[in-house]
């Protein structure tokens, strides 16, 4: 239910921002699927692995978001370095034929800008971390954002409209 709804909503921002708002991109910033926290490479502090696969749980959502967003005119997905965000975006990356590109995590201020340069009329998908996510939304909208880090369901979608971002959180 709750992808038909998010697919109409976009389909619906998309059909009414106005013609000026098309220069601009849709960005669509979800976070990493569920992970799975124990088994080896586990830190000694923290039992969790440095780079931890996605969990089934995590394997399934990242299925959903393929299926979710299949139809959404996704032209460029970006991840972090780490195997979580990239296995997220990969089930999406697959069906469109796109390929999944990495920028460090740390490197808000680069990735934003390559999406402002490189897809200015695109809908991008970024996926990110519960750490990450705020400066992104930010850095696009400048508004501030918070999440939960047992928060996986959260998706926001940054488009602009009547000359400014328009930020939806689902």
């Amino acid at each position: 239910m709750k992808a038909t709804v998010f697919c109409t909503a976009v389909s619906l921002i998309l059909s009414l921002a106005p013609a000026i708002a098309l220069a601009q991109q849709t960005v669509i910033v979800v976070r990493h699927a569920e992970r799975a926290d124990r088994g080896a490479g586990a830190n000694t502090m923290t039992d969790k692995p440095a780079d931890p696969p996605l969990s089934a749980t995590g394997e399934a959502r990242a299925l959903k978001l393929a299926a979710m967003l299949a139809d959404a005119g996704v032209k460029a997905i970006y991840t972090t370095e780490f195997k979580r965000t990239q296995d997220t975006a990969k089930p999406l990356a697959a069906k469109l034929g796109l390929k999944v590109v990495a920028v460090p995590s740390k490197d808000t201020e680069g990735l934003v800008a390559k999406v402002r340069s490189e897809h200015a009329k695109d809908v991008v998908l970024i996926v990110g971390h519960s750490n990450t996510i705020p400066d992104i939304v930010k850095a696009f909208t400048g508004k501030v954002i918070t999440m939960r880090d047992e928060e996986y369901d959260a998706m926001f979608v940054l488009t602009p409209l009547a000359g400014s971002i328009t930020l939806i959180r689902w």
